[in-house]
């Protein structure tokens, strides 16, 4: 099976290199065996975990993209700007980092030796809903023109949603099908600005902050990995022993300069994962239901864990007031599925339900439907059994 790690040239549109020429990192795992003619399925990554160790993890078969390669699909993983391969403007400088004393205390000893109390040099957002839809509709058209087709599959996980809803809206005709993995979704998220569909609340400035953040950039540890991925763990076999190290060492090999970061002995760094600050607006109860596309002209399928604590969150919090049943309510069209699987939770892709998620995958991408399932909201239990959710 072929693997090829390739570079897409794209004109930026994030304040930080604005109009720059950059080229986003996508890496390719050709079908096996070659389908013609051939199906195209693009992986897009959440917040916080570069698509590489989310999709194509190196260890036994969690990798997604090669399960789905051996399927017969082309499958295609991008990088955000901020993420992964992909650049990383104004990320290298650990001034940059969110300036919270306990943000600045990573980074003592390594990089630096020293508690920075300075100004960020970078004042704001790194990215934002148009310039990510910018990015994926780059990667869109260069796939189906390494492909020759007319609609590539998407699907994304966790904060992707953010980006492949919205986008999907947007460009119907260049989308056959939307998979939404634990699925991040804010019924009361940010409005677009008034009388448009999808343009931006606020003004989007260069170089100051755009409503909201002043820094480019956060940090996260392996500790703050494995602390979050325990609160979801409902079951004593979840995942595999040793999987919190796999997963973190994936992490590393694509953020080099992240890798240097961190850690309580000089010189000796254990690294820490470098996650861009976003301005997102464009995904909330407004925006799904919009010109009746989800659902219709784009079929839509959710897959959540029964014990995610991220993505399903308590009214009255409102931007981080999430929902995947009100996201699945709002979708206008007859054309959609949702699943909530038992012993699972937010890192499902790195969990022994992993495999499971793989074959539903593949029968929504070939069939149309999961389990036999065309529409519906469904638990799946321990035995296999289908609970209708409605």
């Amino acid at each position: 099976m072929a693997v090829t790690d390739l570079y897409v040239d794209h004109v930026s549109s994030i304040p930080a290199n604005k109009g720059l020429k950059v080229k986003l990192f996508v890496r390719e795992h050709e079908a096996t065996p070659s389908s013609n003619p051939r199906r195209p399925v693009l992986m897009l990554h959440g917040r916080s975990v570069p698509a590489v160790a989310g999709f194509d993890l190196p260890y036994k078969k969690y990798s997604w993209a090669a399960e789905l390669a051996k399927a017969g699909f082309d499958v295609y993983m991008m990088e955000l700007q901020g993420s992964g391969l992909s650049p990383r403007p104004q990320m290298d400088d650990p001034h940059n980092v969110s300036p919270t004393l306990v943000q600045q205390q990573l980074l003592v000893p390594n990089p630096n030796g020293t508690l920075y109390t300075g100004p960020v040099p970078y004042p704001s957002q790194l990215n934002n809903s148009r310039s990510d839809w910018h990015e994926v509709n780059t990667v869109v058209d260069f796939i189906l023109q390494r492909t020759g087709t007319t609609k590539v599959d998407l699907i994304g996980w966790s904060a992707a949603s953010q980006q492949l809803g919205p986008y999907s809206i947007q460009y119907p005709d260049k989308v056959r099908s939307l998979l939404l993995v634990a699925p991040i979704f804010p019924p009361e998220g940010r409005q677009s600005a008034p009388g448009t569909d999808f343009d931006p609340p606020v003004a989007l400035p260069v170089s100051t902050p755009a409503g909201a953040f002043g820094f480019p950039m956060t940090v996260g540890t392996k500790a703050g990995l494995d602390a979050a991925w325990k609160k979801d763990l409902g079951c004593p076999d979840q995942r595999e022993a040793g999987m919190v190290d796999e997963v973190w060492k994936a992490m590393m090999a694509v953020d080099k300069e992240g890798a240097k970061w961190g850690g309580t002995v000089p010189g000796s760094p254990e690294g820490l994962n470098r996650i861009r600050n976003s301005y997102w607006w464009g995904w909330n109860s407004t925006t799904v239901p919009l010109h009746g596309i989800l659902g219709d002209k784009v079929p839509v399928c959710i897959v959540y864990g029964e014990h995610d604590t991220i993505i399903n969150t308590s009214p009255g919090l409102g931007l981080l007031y999430f929902s995947t049943s009100e996201l699945y309510k709002k979708i206008p069209g007859p054309k959609k599925l949702m699943f909530r699987l038992s012993c699972a939770g937010h890192q499902i892709v790195w969990e022994r339900k992993a495999k499971l998620l793989h074959t539903m995958s593949e029968h929504w991408l070939k069939q149309g439907k999961v389990f036999g399932e065309k529409q519906g909201s469904f638990y799946r239990d321990e035995d296999e059994i289908l609970t209708p959710m409605e």
